[in-house]
């Protein structure tokens, strides 16, 4: 019996809808024979307000560090884990235009570039290394990046001492004067992913009534694709839709429920528990990297400066609050709390990926995950010794380890050694020095 074959690029259509597919033996070279590599998928992802340090920094380095407090979530993955200690960014400095160390932080993260102070239409950063990076992986992909976050923000006025709120709320920027919009409604997401557009709110309302779930709209096709393929394709096929129908009835019971958190910045569409949020867009994330709709995404878990509560860790006070502890043990244990829910949630994601297969390898083997922050200390808004963690072993990086470099090493570094192991033929980035060395998988 002659043996299947589908492109990489095969989808299932329907009315309306186009569903992508994850990688299949069917699409391998031969039979039952997956390749040893793959494409690496680049993500970043950023979280405000900086940490509480003595909790996240490693005491030792090398391979056998212990894992501090902050980053005990993490252990089940350690041996894909690399903490980078001593990395700064000299552009999130004042340099003359006084206090905004929240929006500085967020428009330098992925820039390395010092934004103009301004509240107007000049804005003016420096392009991001994911809009580098998507110039060249984004012609393979049907998007040539994905840009999300948990927490609406204005494009226009002012939001810190004088900075737009631009640079608050956008981390991603295609050109130096163009933010990159982040979308935070999970609906609009699974749109733009699964459908090629995205409704509006009031056509969104309009439909509600009659959406039928997309598997329905492809169901068909799906069928016929699953009668010819092999009986571990047929299970893998059959894991993915189901995976998507999880996703998309998440989705759908999110929005039966009123916002509460915030309200004048949570859209329409978004769950009213921040946890539940952040979780949803993990998922779409993972379901763009496993389907290669992307290579490359963003994630801003929440906007600079957010003064957001974490009632799910019982903690009233917002985020950016009790980030100006004064050295009360009472808020430094609110810091700590808020601090271990995130890594938590980014070991959630980590999983996702190690549990999701790509012929012999994981998604996590062939990933990088960058995760980090504009500020290191909350309180003292320090843009150097910044927390930064590297996730995944893709491009056959060398993970489990602690790596310390002199102070002021410039964040961008790592950025510029990402961007050549990725593929991207890149001398510079940002105020890069030269490549950090990233060793190689063994």
């Amino acid at each position: 019996m002659r043996r299947l074959r589908l492109d990489r690029r095969s989808f299932l259509r329907g009315a309306g809808a186009t569903l992508a597919l994850p990688l299949l033996e069917a699409m391998t070279p031969s039979a039952g024979a997956a390749e040893d590599t793959g494409p690496v998928r680049l993500l970043w992802i950023f979280v405000p307000n900086g940490k509480h340090m003595p909790d996240w920094t490693p005491r030792e380095e090398g391979t056998d560090f212990p894992l501090p407090f902050l980053l005990e979530p993490l252990a089940p993955f350690r041996e894909h884990l690399s903490v980078f200690s001593g990395l700064g960014l000299e552009a999130g400095r004042a340099h003359g235009d006084g206090p905004g160390d929240h929006a500085r932080a967020a428009a330098t993260f992925l820039t390395g570039a010092h934004p103009v102070k301004t509240a107007g239409a000049n804005l003016r950063a420096g392009v991001s290394v994911d809009q580098v990076a998507a110039r060249v992986l984004g012609r393979a992909t049907p998007f040539p990046s994905l840009e999300v976050g948990c927490e609406a923000g204005r494009a226009a006025g002012r939001c810190d001492s004088g900075y737009s709120c631009a640079y608050v709320s956008t981390i991603s920027w295609r050109t130096p004067t163009t933010p990159q919009p982040k979308a935070v409604v999970p609906r609009a997401v699974f749109e733009r992913l699964f459908s090629g557009r995205t409704l509006s709110p009031a056509a969104r309302r309009r439909g509600a009534r009659r959406r039928r779930s997309i598997l329905d709209l492809v169901r068909e096709d799906a069928r016929s694709l699953a009668a010819r393929l092999g009986r571990h394709d047929r299970r893998k096929l059959e894991e993915y839709l189901t995976a998507v129908r999880e996703v998309e009835a998440r989705i759908e019971r999110a929005e039966g429920r009123p916002a509460v958190e915030v309200p004048e910045t949570v859209p329409p569409g978004v769950p009213s528990d921040f946890g539940e949020h952040v979780d949803l867009m993990q998922d779409l994330l993972v379901l763009a990297f496993r389907c290669d709709l992307t290579r490359v995404a963003t994630f801003m878990v929440a906007n600079a400066g957010s003064n957001r509560t974490y009632r799910q860790v019982g903690v009233r006070e917002g985020h950016h609050t009790v980030s100006h502890h004064g050295g009360k043990p009472e808020k430094i244990a609110k810091l700590r709390a808020i601090n271990r829910f995130h890594t938590e949630k980014l070991a959630r994601l980590v999983r996702l990926l190690a549990e999701a297969r790509e012929g012999e390898a994981s998604l996590l083997d062939r990933s990088l995950v960058l995760y980090g922050s504009g500020l290191s200390d909350g309180q003292r808004h320090d843009h150097h010794e910044l927390p930064v963690l590297l996730l995944g072993r893709g491009a056959g990086v060398a993970a489990g380890v602690h790596r310390r470099f002199p102070r002021g090493t410039p964040l961008c570094n790592l950025y510029l050694a990402l961007l050549q192991r990725a593929g991207v033929a890149a001398r510079r980035f940002g105020d890069s020095t030269e490549p950090l060395p990233l060793g190689e998988r063994g």
